[in-house]
């Protein structure tokens, strides 16, 4: 495996290529892969294939700048790890994301077909996602704007630079804030594919889950009751989670979330952690989010 810099000084590569095994797969490729996708290489020092596809795979992880990380382990060394994923050919590529194998393939496939396998995914280059401007975050929001602030300063932008899509789902987004769901559905369904995977999109997709749940969710004060009652009324729990994230209180919304996860992950075809990524793309609380996520990973895994 070629960790090494460039001729030109500069090691891109070496930021989204590491060696995993046992020790770290846990912290680096299924706590992480909640964030970024993982792709696990299979490999071995003597498998012909392996020198075949290996520097496809690295030459990717550069080009696609942080879109994925590759994570390559030697079955020699990682026996029990390769065990474990039923690895019985070499190579074997794994994609993980959110904590989960989501696809893989065995072989040395040339590069136009491993290009293939990620955009099935819809992982992309990470130069083709536009990126905010400076003076915003990474949902094109100016810390503590409050959303109508914010539909006012995208519109006028947007009043400059009409065939922005970029802008557009900025104002999607505060729209969405505000409560205009309709327009902002309309906004991210009509979204180009370019945009499609933009940090950006997710939180708004995710937002509008939560705020489209709302219609069967009964008001706070029942769903109170209802766990005061039976504090494994799991519905309940679920209810008031989605009414506090969207009132302003996620870290309480989280732990009604983690409690759910504690005492029974599968429940309701495991929408607690669905409940949970998604607020990790609304939230904007960077340490309530990695707190909570480590809490979530620990108890999945």
């Amino acid at each position: 495996m070629n960790l090494n810099p460039k001729p030109d000084g500069t090691a891109p590569a070496k930021s989204f290529v590491f060696e995993a095994g046992e020790a770290n797969f846990e912290t680096d490729v299924l706590q992480a892969s909640l964030q970024t996708p993982v792709l696990v290489d299979f490999w071995a020092t003597w498998c012909g294939p392996c020198k075949t596809l290996g520097p496809i795979l690295e030459k990717l992880a550069d080009e696609y700048a942080g879109a994925f990380r590759l994570a390559k382990v030697d079955c020699d060394k990682e026996q029990q790890l390769a065990g474990m994923f039923g690895v019985r050919s070499i190579p074997t590529v794994v994609l993980i994301q959110g904590g989960q194998i989501v696809d893989a393939f065995s072989g040395a496939l040339p590069e136009s077909q491993v290009r293939e396998f990620l955009k099935r995914h819809q992982v992309e280059p990470a130069s083709r996602i536009e990126a905010p401007t400076q003076d915003v975050d990474d949902e094109g929001a100016v810390p503590s704007e409050t959303p109508q602030a914010a539909i006012a300063r995208t519109e006028q932008a947007l009043a400059a630079d009409p065939d922005n899509a970029g802008l557009k789902l900025d104002l999607a987004l505060a729209r969405a804030r505000s409560g205009d769901t309709a327009n902002a559905q309309a906004t991210l369904d009509s979204l180009p594919v370019d945009l499609a995977e933009d940090d950006r999109a997710k939180a708004l997709a995710a937002l509008l889950v939560m705020q489209q749940s709302l219609a069967q969710i009964p008001p706070a004060t029942e769903l109170l009751a209802r766990v005061e009652r039976d504090p494994r009324d799991f519905a309940a729990l679920d209810g008031l989670g989605v009414r506090q994230l969207l009132g302003g209180d996620a870290a309480d919304a989280m732990q009604h979330w983690l409690a759910i996860l504690a005492a029974d992950r599968g429940w309701n075809e495991g929408l607690a952690r669905k409940r949970l990524l998604d607020a990790f793309r609304i939230v904007h609380d960077e340490t309530l989010v990695s707190t909570t996520r480590r809490r979530m990973s620990s108890l999945l895994f």
